[in-house]
């Protein structure tokens, strides 16, 4: 059985609170190119499944009473579907992205495009980053990770974008090559409960670790094999949380917290390197 670490506490009354989130269907969706540890050419996509996996997922967020509006797919841009990496976003204030492989560059176009005609103020970046792949917005904070896709440079330019402040987190394990593969936001603040998260403390440096114990004292933190298995790569209302059925024990220990753990099959998309919280871009109150 895989072991879950945490620091034992009652469970609090978790309260959700309606999101609005943006979701790009999987029609270009397939492994041509290898940019992460997780993309194999040799094991591709069915593209069928794929779909029934991403439509899942999009009824799951309309059947718990959340806003879903779709950015189109771009023919020739097969990680789209991957809606978090394009822009982090807070309030009327969007910050653009600006991928770090030449492969994926064209789909920061495609969604200043889309918030734009959203009516969204969108500054365009001048540092490399990849998104809500590297940022994780809470009430008061922005967590932000570097180390393989987003330089620190641009953290600060975010947290003057977007207005936040933004705690920088590096990432030292290439498996978590984005912040939101190896941390998920369970709780960002907005309720009567503390904000919460979950994490994988091997996939950050000392300093890093160091960081968020501080800032989250009664965090979980997950075992490797949770994390390998894309648990941390979440969506939570601040009671459901979405997560994939891969991550049973993860889903219990979440339970026994007060959460609602909604497990979601996505199989398909971790040949790509993501899961839930990839195919999730929010546009954060």
């Amino acid at each position: 059985m895989t072991q879950i670490l945490t620091t034992p506490r009652a469970a609090p009354a978790r309260s959700t609170r309606t999101r609005h989130y943006v979701m790009c269907p999987p029609t270009a969706f397939e492994v041509v190119y290898s940019i992460n540890p997780w993309m194999d050419l040799t094991n591709a996509v069915d593209t069928g499944l794929a779909q029934a996996q991403w439509q899942g997922l999009q009824d799951v967020y309309r059947a718990l009473g959340h806003r879903v509006d779709l950015l189109g797919a771009v023919p020739g841009l097969p990680d789209m579907v991957f809606a978090a990496n394009g822009a982090v976003s807070v309030a009327d204030r969007t910050y653009g992205a600006a991928f770090a492989f030449p492969q994926r560059q064209a789909e920061a176009h495609a969604h200043v495009d889309f918030l734009r005609a959203a009516g969204r103020e969108v500054q365009r970046p001048t540092h490399t980053n990849e998104g809500e792949g590297d940022f994780l917005v809470l009430r008061d904070v922005v967590l932000a990770g570097h180390g393989f896709r987003t330089s620190p440079d641009a953290h600060r330019e975010a947290e003057a974008a977007l207005g936040r402040p933004v705690v920088s987190l590096e990432l030292v394990d290439p498996r978590f090559y984005h912040l939101d593969v190896a941390l998920g936001v369970l709780d960002d603040g907005w309720g009567d409960a503390p904000a919460d998260i979950a994490w994988f403390p091997g996939a950050f440096s000392p300093a890093a670790r160091r960081t968020l114990r501080r800032l989250f004292p009664a965090s979980l933190e997950c075992s490797e094999a949770e994390a390998l298995a894309f648990g941390l790569n979440l969506v939570s209302d601040g009671a459901n949380v979405v997560l994939p059925t891969e991550s049973p024990e993860l889903a219990r220990t979440l339970q026994d917290r007060g959460y609602h753990p909604v497990p979601v099959e996505l199989s398909e998309f971790v040949k790509g390197g993501g899961s839930v919280k990839c195919c999730t871009a929010e546009l954060h109150r």
